[in-house]
């Protein structure tokens, strides 16, 4: 397995780091959580993300995409992480596109998918209930026969940029008991279906989301993503690949911030000599670069094996999230004694990085679940 980038994905990364860097500072999100902006994100930046095919990455050329790989999607986040992008990439792409690309037929993937790359269908996934924390299958929201399909019923949390998506996959029981593996589906739910209720969230670490609430909404059976019955299946793999994706953001954060603090160390005086000399610090400071070192490779080593199709792709995806959580974590507090009081001050951007790695670690599973997961792949 190669971890070093080849040329095509190397120009790749420069050209999205140097379009950040130009377009999307992180001061950014201090103007937008200060502008109390209710879309959090800017409509006409992410359409400029489309012209450069970033929504497409993923897609197959015959829908309209590049036809790339997790390698060249982790890039792209890689960047827009250092800068704490706040454009839904995570969530129209490599979740609610996904789940399309993965579980939808072909009448589905030939509608849907071409809106996604081009940025003018925005998606997302509703899978988490208040209680289900990391499981797929503890689904409460059902669904039942209605005349010519479904009326879905139940509350999602935390739904990412579920306040502007278009399109909601939603997860709902059709058959079983509560946390059965078996008789979860997976639907699409249009926004402006009557029934469905969105309520804003915000979060401590600025991304995102919304509670959705559905209240006898009523789809057709077009609207059935897969078979009835085996959604869990197909929440998994989707949510092992926004995983992964999530992990290329985090890493890219946690290279931002240490490369802030290194700068500090290095103009910043005490006793009279920068405190980059002082000999504590330059041991915390190379705890830091061996973390993201290994981060990097784990991260690398994930994407490279689901576009492989690799039989411990999976086992691979958690090794990444349990590294690059605990290395965000680490870095993110670091960084912030490092800098000393404007650090913990809310002047200084470094904060925003921590309280971003601290949302993060959580998402899609934190370093304890995921080591538990690899252990139970590994039959331990």
């Amino acid at each position: 397995m190669a971890l070093i980038l080849n040329e095509d994905q190397q120009l790749l990364k420069q050209m999205a780091g140097d379009f950040v860097k130009n377009e999307s500072p992180t001061s950014r999100i201090r103007q937008i959580r200060e502008s109390g902006d209710e879309v959090g994100f800017s409509r006409e930046l992410w359409g400029r993300m489309a012209e450069l095919g970033w929504q497409g990455i993923l897609i197959p050329e015959q829908y309209g995409g590049l036809g790339m790989g997790y390698a060249e999607m982790a890039c792209v986040l890689e960047e827009c992480g250092r800068k704490l992008v706040p454009e839904p990439l995570l969530s129209a792409v490599l979740l609610g596109g996904n789940a399309v690309l993965l579980g939808g037929n072909e009448a589905q993937k030939s509608e849907l998918l071409p809106k996604v790359a081009d940025g003018s269908l925005l998606m997302t996934l509703a899978y988490q209930e208040k209680g289900s924390r990391y499981s797929t299958s503890q689904v409460k929201t059902a669904a039942t026969s209605a005349a010519g399909g479904y009326a879905i019923s139940g509350e999602k949390v935390l739904v990412i940029d579920g306040h502007v998506a278009d399109k909601l996959v939603v997860s709902a029981r059709t058959a079983g008991v509560v946390d059965d593996p078996d008789g979860v589906s997976v639907f699409m739910v249009d926004r402006e279906a009557a029934g469905v209720e969105i309520v804003q969230q915000t979060t401590m670490h600025l991304r995102n989301s919304a509670i959705v609430r559905l209240h006898d909404v009523e789809v057709g059976r077009d609207a059935l993503l897969g078979a009835e019955g085996a959604g869990v299946a197909l929440l998994d793999d989707v949510i092992d690949r926004a995983t992964v994706g999530l992990a290329a953001e985090m890493l890219g954060g946690s290279l931002e911030a240490f490369e802030m603090t290194l700068e500090y160390l290095k103009t910043r005086k005490q006793f009279g000599v920068l405190i980059g000399t002082f000999q504590a610090l330059k041991h915390r400071a190379a705890e830091m670069f061996v973390e993201l070192e290994l981060g990097r490779s784990a991260v690398a080593g994930a994407a490279q094996a689901l576009d492989s199709g690799a039989d411990d792709a999976r086992a691979l995806v958690s090794v990444a999230k349990a590294r690059v959580s605990d290395l965000a974590v680490l870095v993110g507090y670091e960084a912030i004694q490092m800098h000393g009081g404007i650090g913990m001050t809310d002047e200084h951007d470094i904060g925003f990085y921590l309280k971003r790695a601290r949302g993060s670690e959580l998402t899609f599973g934190d370093s304890a679940f995921h080591r538990a997961r690899f252990a139970t792949i590994q039959g331990y």
